[in-house]
């Protein structure tokens, strides 16, 4: 207890000052994330991890900086030069993070991607949650999670959609022939209130589009848009379901619609 004592004496500045840098660096931690968040909004930047991170992290390699000499009795400009010599060995094996990280800044700089975009990436749609250091989050709709590296989107194509492209569903008809385009607008919109009402967004509201013609006769499209966290096959199959059956359709109308539930699985959400 002696000795633990003494060492306490003899170290109690060192002690308080590694306390203090400590709780200096908390705090300036928190408020610098909160106040980053307030200008990138302001500015228009977009707010992302990878902002309030890098602050963080400047935060505390100052921090560091501050007590290497006085606590442990290392010179900074010794611990800097000796990162320098072994960072470009390092940064061989880290190519990959840096690459991402960078093209994460990229991203985020040059407005061309950010947080509550919707977009489609190599066949995959979804929300845009996130740009972290190595990678941009996209969530699905049906609630799949897709992390894509930063520097991958630097070099591929990607699309950027309205929610309400995004949204939309397209189911291809046929009618009998003759038949009264009125009166089959209205009973399939109808139909589509009852069988997708729980399904599918009052605004914009369905629409039935006629097409053309066709030996087996009139083609057209019918045209909703899902509500936010429900699957498009599954507005799909409950619209195909119901609407199949009317006595305004051909028989090739019938397998048609029911076929539109497969397509509609692989097809682009875009009319």
């Amino acid at each position: 207890m002696d000795i633990v004592l003494d060492w306490l004496k003899a170290n109690s500045g060192k002690i308080i000052l590694v306390v203090v840098v400590t709780v200096v660096a908390v705090i300036a931690t928190r408020v610098t994330s909160r106040l980053l968040n307030k200008v990138l909004r302001r500015a228009q930047i977009p707010n992302a991890s990878i902002f309030v991170n890098l602050a963080r992290i400047l935060i505390w390699t100052l921090a560091v900086t501050l007590i290497l000499r006085p606590v442990f009795g290392i010179n900074p400009v010794t611990v800097f030069t000796a990162l320098g010599i072994g960072g470009f060995a390092v940064s061989l094996g880290l190519k990959d993070s840096i690459a991402n990280t960078i093209g994460g800044f990229q991203l985020m700089f040059s407005h061309v991607l950010q947080p509550g975009d919707v977009v489609s990436i190599s066949g995959v749609t979804g929300t845009v949650t996130d740009v972290t250091w190595r990678q941009t989050i996209v969530r699905e709709r049906n609630g799949n999670t897709l992390m894509i590296p930063n520097s991958v989107l630097n070099t591929t194509a990607l699309e950027k959609y309205l929610p309400s492209n995004e949204a939309q569903v397209t189911i291809p008809f046929t009618a009998k022939p003759g038949v009264d385009m009125d009166a089959l607008t209205k009973e399939l919109l109808g139909k589509i209130n009852e069988s997708a009402h729980d399904l599918i967004s009052d605004d914009p509201k369905p629409v039935i589009r006629f097409t053309g013609f066709s030996p087996a006769g009139t083609t057209g499209n019918i045209i909703v848009y899902a509500k936010p966290g429900v699957a498009l096959s599954t507005v799909t199959d409950a619209i195909a379901r119901d609407v199949s059956s009317s006595s305004m359709f051909t028989d090739l109308a019938a397998s048609g619609s029911v076929a539109a539930k497969d397509a509609a699985n692989s097809a682009h959400p875009r009319a």
